[in-house]
């Protein structure tokens, strides 16, 4: 389990936007996940731990009310004549990778999460599926919308 740490860490992190918030989060996880060894039946250790610490962070955001978790993106989005922008395109400059910090955490926490494992640690749907507790048609839908956010964020701030 301690090879996840740092997927556990970068995690608690997108989704808490607080470096001291996810190290607090990391060691409760880790703390749970120790005390629930012997139930864990599962071939997927590092996907087990990771829905220990994205639980445990969720529960966190509840308790300080710092993020609306309820909040639905139904709407349509526009990103009127700025889709050649990608954020793999500024993420090759690196005086540029802090506008990409910026506008991942201008997304709601269910968006980042999704980004989160999918472009950070490389999980495949079907995990981040398991991860979430979310169908596998949500998370290719999430991710569309956070990456169509993001696109819209950087068309803003660049131009």
């Amino acid at each position: 389990m301690l090879p996840h740490m740092d997927a556990a860490h970068n995690l608690a992190k997108w989704l808490l936007r607080n470096e001291e918030d996810a190290q607090d989060v990391v060691q409760e996880a880790y703390l749970r996940a120790f005390k629930s060894f012997g139930g864990f039946r599962g071939s997927n250790g590092r996907a087990w731990l990771l829905t220990i610490v994205r639980n445990t962070s969720y529960t966190l955001l509840k308790k300080n009310r710092a993020v609306d978790l309820t909040t639905t993106f139904d709407e349509e989005i526009h990103v009127s004549g700025h889709e050649s922008v990608s954020p793999a395109t500024i993420l090759a400059h690196s005086e540029d990778a802090e506008l990409i910090r910026e506008a991942m955490d201008e997304l709601p926490a269910e968006f980042r999460e999704i980004l989160a494992l999918r472009c950070q640690e490389g999980l495949s749907y079907k995990e981040i599926a398991d991860i979430a507790q979310i169908p596998p048609g949500t998370v290719m839908s999430r991710l569309a919308r956070a990456r169509a956010k993001l696109r819209e964020y950087l068309a803003a701030r660049i131009g």
